[in-house]
């Protein structure tokens, strides 16, 4: 089906009310969305999403070492990419959702955000950076930012973990690594609105 089929005018006004919000409000939904964070402070959950944000911008390019691999049947599972670490590491990107996606940005007029092929792009360099933000240096200098101490010790610190903040970081890096005007998080967003969209549409076919 085509993003104009899919775009029915509850589809549009939704999207339109996503265009609207910024780029660390996706954040913030994010991380409230996340649990352990429920009765969360909308304030420090902004703190925590803004500093998150900063932090992957900041990161430095990596390159992907991972083996790439397309495949089919994303938009059924509500995935435009993912890792797996075994039995190699593999980023496995869907085809189906990326080029509704290349479609989406083309029908919202969304082009100059999201240049074509950068969803491609994106989401290599999103799963790319997610091994460094779990592992080594990355991960200990995201916790010190987002400065959650849950323990103090004279002046020695234990900082906790912030579910959801890394996932913040790797969309974070990927807009600015792919040079894109507005986080993965918008078109993610959209897309799911969409995908909602296709889902109505594809019931009222069925009655």
């Amino acid at each position: 089906m085509s993003a104009t089929a899919l775009l029915d005018r509850t589809a549009r006004a939704a999207i339109e009310e996503l265009e609207a919000t910024d780029d660390v409000e996706f954040g913030v939904r994010l991380l409230a969305n996340t649990p352990t964070h429920e009765s969360r402070d909308p304030a420090r959950l902004r703190q925590w999403a803004r500093t998150a944000d900063e932090f992957g911008a900041a990161l430095a390019p990596v390159a992907c070492t991972a083996r790439v691999v397309e495949s089919a049947g994303g938009l059924d599972r509500d995935l435009l990419a993912r890792y797996t670490s075994r039995p190699v590491p593999t980023v496995e990107l869907f085809t189906d959702t990326l080029d509704l996606a290349e479609e989406l940005i083309d029908q919202l007029g969304w082009r100059n955000w999201y240049p074509a092929g950068s969803p491609r792009a994106a989401a290599i360099a999103h799963e790319t950076v997610h091994e460094q933000l779990h592992h080594g240096p990355a991960k200990t200098a995201l916790k010190r930012s987002l400065d959650h101490v849950v323990l103090r010790v004279g002046r020695r610190r234990l900082y906790g973990h912030v579910a959801g903040a890394d996932e913040i970081a790797a969309h974070a890096h990927a807009r600015t690594v792919c040079g894109l005007g507005r986080s993965p998080l918008l078109l993610t967003a959209a897309l799911a609105t969409a995908a909602d969209a296709r889902q109505r549409s594809s019931h009222g076919r069925k009655k």
